[in-house]
């Protein structure tokens, strides 16, 4: 799809080649583009599914395009500055729809990008008010931050887990991501060496088993 508007330009390159366009200016995104956006993540989210093998998934696209929203707005202000210090809460407003699977999964089409945008962030200044709006979307779609240091100490990931789906999605991406920090949790280390059986060592081999002895 070609087209001339910065936000869509953004989302389409992104998901294509992983890189982004830095623009001179944040222009408002128009009801027309947020539409258009609907239809795109409705495409991508089905090409997904059919990797993931459940039809009890449908997007989310109003999330997914909050979630765009947010990517794209981020990403813009970590070059453009002026004037947004007193309402950087209208470029990062706080999600309002429901969380469920498929908004986690609808969110994570752009939230997956998201770590890479904020440690660009934390390059310029650790110190930023808009590094911590991002930690608290990325740690309520904490999908999404596999990978990247958030606080999830008070998880109850056995009620988090128990979609099928969502734990083998959760799953894959923690050994994608290589993320030791989620993987030696007792419960998801149980969980991952299940899943890896008799081949742990071609899947992970530097991962630990956590036994009662080590934990």
């Amino acid at each position: 799809m070609e087209t001339k508007s910065p936000f869509l330009d953004t989302l389409f390159l992104l998901r294509k080649n992983e890189c982004i366009t830095l623009f001179s200016n944040i222009r408002n995104i128009s009801p027309k583009e947020e539409a258009e956006a609907e239809v795109y993540f409705e495409a991508e989210f089905e090409k997904e599914r059919l990797e993931f093998l459940s039809d009890q998934l449908i997007c989310n696209t109003s999330t997914a395009v909050w979630a765009a929203k947010i990517l794209y707005h981020s990403a813009q202000l970590y070059l453009i500055r002026e004037n947004t210090a007193d309402n950087l809460e209208n470029f990062i407003p706080t999600f309002k729809g429901t969380k469920d699977i498929s908004s986690m999964l609808s969110a994570d089409l752009s939230l997956r990008f998201l770590p890479d945008v904020m440690m660009a962030l934390n390059s310029v200044d650790p110190e930023d008010t808009l590094l911590k709006m991002l930690e608290d979307i990325l740690t309520e779609f904490h999908y999404s931050g596999v990978g990247y240091e958030l606080d999830l100490k008070g998880m109850n990931w056995e009620e988090e887990l128990k979609d099928k789906t969502y734990r083998k999605l959760y799953l894959e991406r923690i050994v994608e991501k290589k993320d030791y920090r989620l993987a030696e949790i007792p419960f998801i280390n149980k969980l991952l060496i299940s899943e890896f059986g008799m081949y742990k060592d071609a899947f992970w081999r530097e991962l630990k088993i956590i036994t009662e002895e080590n934990q």
